[in-house]
């Protein structure tokens, strides 16, 4: 009797070794994909410095964004205890602080308003939806607010009965027609697209004062961790 339970004993024990040796690998992994997203990313802005053209540099520096948007991800996820999701509002938090230090000394007063409910959310839907929050609130930065005029831009994401919702919005000049409409060509709004349809959700563009893009969406069980 006591030699069965001394090696079920070290059975829990091998297997609480092995458990710990997985996550320590995974975190590894996460640490070692956000070193060379930011490698990527000091690249990206090195080229655009040598770049005389201010509309070729502006495509550069918004690559740099989208891959600076996943490798804060990876961040979360290494310093994170729970592997199978990431808390989103800290991590929107991150994102929108980012954004902010890239506005610059002489870019137009913008006041960011941030309601995240703290729900945790798998890599496979944190990473299309902060692309779209920093698409979105990129666009706000570069087209809402002209000749250096403040503004305010709102970031929200809530959980709903049909499932959740996400609104990124500014109270600016707002949003042409043409620009609203599927066959877009903005560049910004296409990356918008195809990353609602990622996620399997619905895009809504609304006007009035300025311009506001709600993504509602209803993800599987395991995309968004309990």
């Amino acid at each position: 009797m006591a030699s069965n339970i001394s090696r079920q004993k070290e059975a829990e024990d091998r297997l609480v070794a092995s458990l710990r040796e997985k996550e320590l690998l995974l975190k590894e992994v996460h640490h070692r994909v956000k070193n060379n997203l930011q490698v990527i990313s000091s690249l990206l802005n090195l080229q655009a410095r040598e770049i005389r053209d201010p509309d070729t540099a502006e495509l550069f520096r918004e690559s740099q964004g989208r891959i600076r948007s996943m490798a804060l991800i990876h961040e979360q996820l290494y310093r994170s205890n729970d592997l199978a999701g990431i808390d989103f509002a800290a991590y929107i938090q991150d994102l929108v602080r980012h954004l902010e230090q890239g506005l610059g000394n002489e870019a137009a007063p913008i006041r960011f308003h941030l309601n995240i409910e703290p729900l945790p959310m798998s890599l496979d839907m944190a990473i299309p939806c902060g692309m779209i929050v920093n698409e979105l609130v990129s666009n706000a930065r570069k087209h809402a607010f002209p000749n250096g005029e403040p503004g305010e831009i709102r970031v929200e994401f809530t959980r709903q009965s049909a499932g959740y919702c996400l609104t990124v919005a500014d109270n600016g000049v707002g949003i042409q027609e043409e620009i609203a409409t599927a066959d877009s060509r903005s560049l910004g709004l296409k990356v918008v697209q195809a990353l609602t349809r990622q996620i399997r959700g619905k895009l809504d563009i609304r006007h009035g004062e300025g311009a506001t893009f709600v993504i509602s969406f209803n993800p599987e069980k395991d995309e968004m961790p309990p």
